[in-house]
């Protein structure tokens, strides 16, 4: 498991997704569109931008049904929830899965530091936290235009990217911060740019630091010494065993891969190898609730569903048995209410509404993804082994019809924690 995840991303590979490169020609046309009130050509370029969107949806749940690493793909979606951003329209749908791709996944392995630059200056994260309406009041375009200053991405940057709510910092510190990312903006054909004349001149002092100098440097070097903080090893440590061990995760664990981040200076490899390999992670029961896409995912990996039957579906197809169903189980795809992105508690998860909208699935979805369906009693043994239990076993030998106990292995408890 961790060599693989130390080896390179083969599932990227295998299952590519689309870039800026796809994206920025179509938010140009459609800016060109409204500017122009030319109704037929917004509506041409929002079939495009949902083409892109269906391929970011495909690419995503083919990883994680086909990949053999799947290590790697359950870091890449704690990331990428780390690191929420979610569409404001239809044009933007494909954004998310653009900054996982190119923002997250190359820097799973890596230093902390390097993710949080690439996150920080992409163009999808940039639009999501309302940069480009940030404009430093000192600047020569901010008193040209009569703009002001955005701190949205300056807070979520502290309070949820790195140092954590509550750590020790002030208002001052947010305004400085913010102050200091003024030059960071985009563009639909360049994406990320730095311009200096909506940067804030002179220096800024976040946390007791100092950063002057004209560009982008010290904008990189906050960055840096954010990722650096001890109060972020902290922060980002407990995330991480509460996501992949417990909704009220051991002390002990907790700290064991905070101290994992401290000695690697955040290497992200040695962190994941600390909370893998620690004998209360090794030894925990299931008791995580699995989120809607992870119970779908796991449902299409012991269906055996094809990756290549996932990127080969129609629009329609996708969105009958899987987007649809995730927003009815409440969880819709790459749209997370807010910036602090899913809960990672059970109870907000295993809800009348939610287990309804499992169960609905679970008994109907599979019929229509794999032919002929599994025989149940070697279908439960494969996708729960020992977990199983005496109850579920009975009521699966049971079952009048494969539908019928293919669905109740689906929907039963056991299945539904990790």
């Amino acid at each position: 498991m961790l060599a693989r995840l130390a080896g390179p991303d083969l599932a990227l590979a295998e299952w590519p997704g689309v870039g800026l490169a796809e994206i920025g020609p179509v938010l140009a046309a459609y800016q060109a569109a409204r500017k122009a009130r030319d109704d037929t050509a917004k509506k041409e370029v929002q079939r495009d931008a949902q083409k892109l969107a269906l391929w970011g949806v495909q690419a995503t749940f083919a990883r994680a049904v086909g990949s053999s690493d799947a290590l790697r793909e359950r870091l890449v979606a704690f990331w990428a929830d780390h690191f929420t951003i979610a569409p404001r329209n239809r044009i933007e749908a494909a954004l998310p899965a653009i900054l996982i791709d190119e923002a997250i996944r190359p820097h799973v392995t890596g230093p902390f530091a390097k993710m949080l630059r690439a996150v920080v200056t992409h163009p999808g994260m940039l639009i999501y936290l309302n940069q480009a309406a940030s404009f430093g009041p000192g600047s020569r375009r901010g008193q040209t235009r009569g703009k002001g200053l955005n701190e949205d991405l300056a807070r979520e940057l502290m309070e949820l990217h790195t140092l954590g709510v509550g750590a020790s910092y002030t208002q001052t510190d947010v305004r400085e911060l913010a102050e200091l990312l003024t030059g960071l903006t985009l563009s639909p054909v360049q994406g990320f740019v730095f311009d200096p004349g909506r940067a804030e001149p002179g220096p800024e002092t976040v946390l007791g630091v100092t950063y002057s100098g004209k560009g982008l440097a010290p904008v990189l070097q906050a960055l840096d010494d954010l990722a650096a903080r001890a109060e972020t090893a902290a922060h980002i440590s407990r995330k991480l065993v509460v996501h992949f061990v417990a909704d009220d995760p051991d002390p002990a664990l907790v700290a064991a891969v905070e101290a994992a981040w401290r000695d690697s200076g955040g290497d992200l490899l040695a962190v994941a190898r600390a909370l893998v390999t620690h004998p209360i992670a090794a030894g925990a029961e299931a008791g995580k609730a699995r989120q809607p896409f992870d119970f779908m995912v796991a449902s299409l990996r012991a269906l055996g569903v094809a990756p290549a039957d996932i990127v080969q579906s129609d629009a329609k197809s996708v969105r009958r048995l899987l987007l649809d169903p995730l927003a009815a189980m409440g969880q819709p795809f790459h749209q997370a209410p807010g910036p602090d992105g899913w809960s990672e508690r059970a109870a907000d998860w295993i809800t009348p509404q939610g287990l309804a909208a499992r169960i609905d699935w679970a008994m109907n979805a599979p019929e229509r993804l794999v032919r002929p369906l599994p025989d149940p009693r070697a279908f439960l043994t494969q996708a729960l082994g020992t977990r199983a239990g005496e109850r579920l076993a009975w009521a699966v030998g049971a079952a009048e019809s494969a539908r019928d106990g293919v669905g109740l292995v689906l929907a039963s408890p056991e299945f539904n924690q990790r």
